[in-house]
């Protein structure tokens, strides 16, 4: 199975301690790339997540986002040390009998450092939930990824089915090419009155179909053929083999342009090249 780098996925997380909504999207890279936007509290999964991703993935150019909104009162709850309340009221008592004239006031006993504190949120519970849902978004990010690289191995297949097709009839058309290019070549002598020996035109011949002759390059069209469709069954991270085999296939249609001696093969070599860009427009995004 071959994968897209284009890809986008996303996945929210709802709790008793509000909401995450998690965002993964890709582009095509050369290499492998990762971005992070998590808020502060996060800040602690980045490395995980970061190894989590170069474990499933080779290039590319990945994004990822975590939206975090805690539900209303969730760290609104305030907790009183009674221990610690008492004893400052005890204290106060005792000042106050001392000979102060000033009364106890609750607030102030409630601002002593460490009477009162606010509940925090269970983040080690949190987290976990929310590693849960990059599990779950992860595992649809690579989904879409294998789902968009089908489509793509689809439409490389079609277009490897016409060069085999154009390189076939360019094969079949060589004899009766190389017969015009001899008569061709018996009429210009004719035509300039000059009488040359039999042994002669077919050694002017033997020179021209040497000159001519495709048949290496339509040979090397059908090995690089059959090894881009190994590729593409193969799978996994074969981008950057599918774009070396794209520079091969280049190689062949402009020899066989510049061997051409009539309209067909110029036609055929034209047509090549054409759906050559087309597959190598789809392998740049192939991982």
């Amino acid at each position: 199975m071959i994968y897209s780098m284009t890809a986008y996925a996303r996945e929210e997380v709802k709790g008793d301690w509000g909401s995450a909504v998690w965002e993964l999207r890709s582009v095509n890279q050369r290499y492998l790339e990762t971005y992070f936007r998590l808020p502060e509290q996060f800040r602690g999964l980045e490395s995980v997540l970061r190894e989590r991703l170069r474990k499933q993935l080779q290039r590319g150019k990945v994004e990822c986002h975590l939206r975090f909104t805690p539900s209303e009162g969730a760290d609104a709850d305030l907790v009183v040390n009674e221990p610690l309340a008492k004893a400052v009221l005890r204290g106060a008592e005792w000042v106050q009998s001392q000979g102060g004239n000033a009364g106890i006031n609750p607030l102030d006993v409630l601002r002593w450092p460490g009477v009162i504190s606010s509940s925090e949120l269970d983040m080690d519970t949190i987290q976990q939930e929310m590693m849960a849902g990059f599990e779950r978004v992860m595992e649809d990010f690579i989904a879409n990824r294998a789902s968009e690289g089908a489509n793509m191995g689809k439409l490389i297949q079609d277009r490897l089915d016409a060069i085999s097709k154009q390189a076939g009839q360019v094969r079949e058309q060589m004899p009766a090419v190389l017969e015009w290019q001899r008569e061709r070549l018996l009429t210009k002598f004719e035509e300039a009155k000059i009488e040359l020996e039999s042994q002669r035109v077919e050694q002017e011949m033997v020179m021209l179909a040497q000159k001519t002759d495709v048949a290496e390059e339509l040979d090397r069209l059908d090995s690089h053929i059959k090894e881009t469709r190994i590729a593409l069954n193969k799978g996994g991270a074969v981008g950057r083999r599918l774009d070396f085999m794209m520079q091969e296939f280049n190689r062949e249609a402009n020899t066989l342009g510049s061997k051409s001696i009539n309209a067909d093969i110029t036609n055929a070599a034209v047509e090549l090249k054409v759906l050559i860009e087309q597959m190598r427009e789809q392998i740049q995004n192939i991982e």
